[in-house]
């Protein structure tokens, strides 16, 4: 499990997908791996460790998001990305500051109730089977367990249930069905379909805001009715085997599951925080108010506090918050004194380099060249770059970023679209090609376009 590594070994995993940023990749692993701390201390000390809460600080496109994202997939822990430009105080038109432990408890529940499926999919599919088999041969000739050592015509006295004919076909017929001879033939089964009313409620707050569920509440109002449907028996496993794991899972062990997982190691990444800083002093009217305002509305929550949500009362005392900005017009200290107390770690993230820039084309797992060799393998293009392409490239997304705005490695995504464009719009898939990309080639088409500024605004 994620929560297992060590600080070493959660660097090494970031490295493999995000380039550079050492500083900021140690800072979080040792905040990851203090999770796990935690929850092995002694007892009477757990609940007094609280979590060190992360400001990351760098321009737009060098990786604080993606760093958070890779975090979660490691900790294998609840993880919601929220915008702190999408919070207003109460007053202003919004989302209020509670809805983010909502969508975590939301991704939890979720999160829970698929690793239980997959817990019994074995048993799913094994009951999926015998649906399967009823519609195929009907269980009319077979015995009860009661009456299975009952004589009956054409068997003899005392024979097991299991040496019946009608068993044995039934047996015969399950080994055809696993060996794939029905999977054409088509079938009626019977499938819950659930037809409670579906509600928009219009209003500043809705009733899932204050956290209730309104299935559960309207359920009753629609019956859930089964209704028949013909399928291939193929299909007949992909309705089925969910129906049967939803049966077989106990809701109130994965909610219970849940929150405790959120409560423990849940991490909620908070973007823009620099957004809702306010530059000017306080007491003033305008926008600053309702800058200040979700501030305020952000400190409880990050502070420690009850959340409810439809699933039960969360605490926030220990969950990870991780908040970015770019803070290029405010700085951290524009921030309300209690909310920059709330985050006492603070890294800061360097600006890509014309040598980052290379690596980031050529180095992670999901490199923008090797995706863009999978998109055009789709229509039997294989494309590849020489090391003076990949090299010309990355100084040309340096050049345009340095001239024009600093979007770090999101300059790549456009400097790729304009160079492949000829190449992805004629590619239809009716002609297998190779192509190289050279330096001339990458030169003759990004060269005008990045020595004319006004150009490359639009385009690049």
């Amino acid at each position: 499990m994620g929560h297992e590594m060590t600080p070493r070994q959660i660097v090494a995993e970031l490295d493999k997908y995000i380039i550079g940023q050492s500083d900021a990749k140690r800072t979080v692993a040792i905040a990851l791996r203090n999770r796990w701390r935690r929850r092995n201390a002694p007892p009477e000390m757990r609940d007094e460790i609280m979590p060190s809460n992360i400001i990351l600080i760098g321009p737009t496109g060098v990786g604080k998001t993606e760093i958070a994202r890779r975090l979660a997939r490691l900790a294998d822990a609840p993880f919601t990305k929220v915008e702190a430009t999408k919070f207003t105080e109460v007053g202003y038109v919004g989302r209020d500051v509670d809805s983010m432990i909502r969508d975590l408890a939301d991704i939890a529940v979720t999160m829970v109730r698929h690793e239980h499926e997959v817990q019994v999919k074995t048993r799913a599919r094994e009951l999926a089977d015998e649906r399967i088999l009823d519609a195929l041969l009907p269980r009319t000739s077979e015995p009860s367990a009661t009456t299975a050592l009952v004589s009956t015509p054409g068997q003899a006295d005392g024979e097991p249930a299991d040496q019946h004919p009608a068993h044995r076909t039934r047996e015969r017929m399950r080994t055809m069905l696993h060996a794939g001879y029905f999977d054409e033939r088509e079938i009626e089964i019977e499938i819950t379909s659930d037809h409670s009313p579906m509600l928009q409620v219009f209003g500043p707050m809705g009733l899932e805001e204050m956290g209730m569920n309104i299935q559960e509440m309207f359920g009753n109002l629609g019956a859930r009715r089964s209704k028949k449907r013909r399928v291939k028996v193929a299909e007949a496993y992909e309705v089925l085997t969910p129906q049967e794991a939803q049966k077989l899972i106990d809701m109130d062990k994965v909610t219970r599951e849940a929150l405790e997982r959120v409560q423990q190691s849940g991490i909620v990444f908070i973007d823009e925080i620099d957004k809702v800083a306010s530059r000017t002093s306080t007491g003033k009217s305008g926008p600053n108010v309702s800058r200040e305002g979700v501030q305020r509305d952000l400190l409880p929550i990050v502070e420690g506090s009850n959340v409810t949500t439809k699933y039960g009362m969360v605490r926030t005392d220990h969950i990870l918050f991780v908040a970015s900005g770019a803070f290029n017009v405010a700085k951290p200290s524009d921030l309300i004194p209690e909310l920059q107390g709330r985050f006492p770690i603070r890294v800061e993230l360097d600006s890509l380099t014309e040598d980052d820039f290379f690596k980031i084309l050529t180095q992670p797992k999901n490199a923008l060249l090797k995706q863009y060799r999978a998109l055009l393998k789709s229509d039997g293009v294989e494309i590849r770059f020489t090391g003076d392409a990949v090299r010309e490239i990355a100084r040309t997304a340096a050049e345009v970023n340095s001239d024009v705005e600093n979007i770090g490695a999101r300059r790549l995504h456009t400097v790729m679209t304009t160079l492949l464009e000829d190449i992805l719009f004629e590619a239809d898939g009716s002609v297998a090609q190779a192509i190289e990309m050279d330096v001339a080639q990458v030169r003759e088409k990004l060269g005008a376009i990045a020595r004319n500024r006004d150009l490359s605004q639009y385009i690049l």
